[in-house]
């Protein structure tokens, strides 16, 4: 497969396929971006992540991306896979696999790509705190883009 890819989904994200899917022979270099859920923000204790988001237009806006940051910098395919439904500690959250002839390249539509998708896609985030508390995030509250 050669072509970008956008998905939003409940399973747990493969590396593997993810990469392997985005390679071609023209390819020299292959990056993967690893996004996971961390135990601390802000100070506080976190014990797991509630992803939610509007699936078919999350992946409309992804594939956006993915295809502005192809063009912008002459990559070859670019995957981005994100998850929703509760994670735990540890657990992939969200993953950009960039394909391209040079390394150069693929980091730097991988970065495009990741401040892209938390500022353009509709995903939010709630955490749960090891206190039995949760929080959306600012900045990825549902409450927050419809004030938008």
């Amino acid at each position: 497969m050669d072509g970008n890819l956008a998905l939003v989904t409940t399973d747990p994200i493969d590396p593997a396929r993810m990469l392997g899917g985005a390679l071609t022979p023209a390819d020299g270099a292959a990056l993967l971006f690893w996004g996971v859920v961390r135990q601390e923000n802000d100070g506080r204790a976190v014990s797991q992540l509630e992803y939610s988001a509007y699936g078919p237009m999350a992946q409309r806006e992804m594939l956006r991306i993915a295809d502005e940051a192809r063009e912008r910098f002459g990559t070859g395919a670019i995957h981005v896979v994100h998850r929703v439904g509760r994670l735990e500690i540890g657990e992939a959250s969200v993953a950009i696999a960039v394909a391209s002839p040079h390394r150069a390249e693929a980091y730097e539509a991988s970065r495009y790509v990741i401040e892209q998708l938390k500022q353009r896609v509709p995903v939010w985030k709630r955490e749960g705190y090891v206190d039995g508390q949760t929080e959306w995030v600012p900045g990825f509250s549902p409450v927050a883009e419809a004030a938008r």
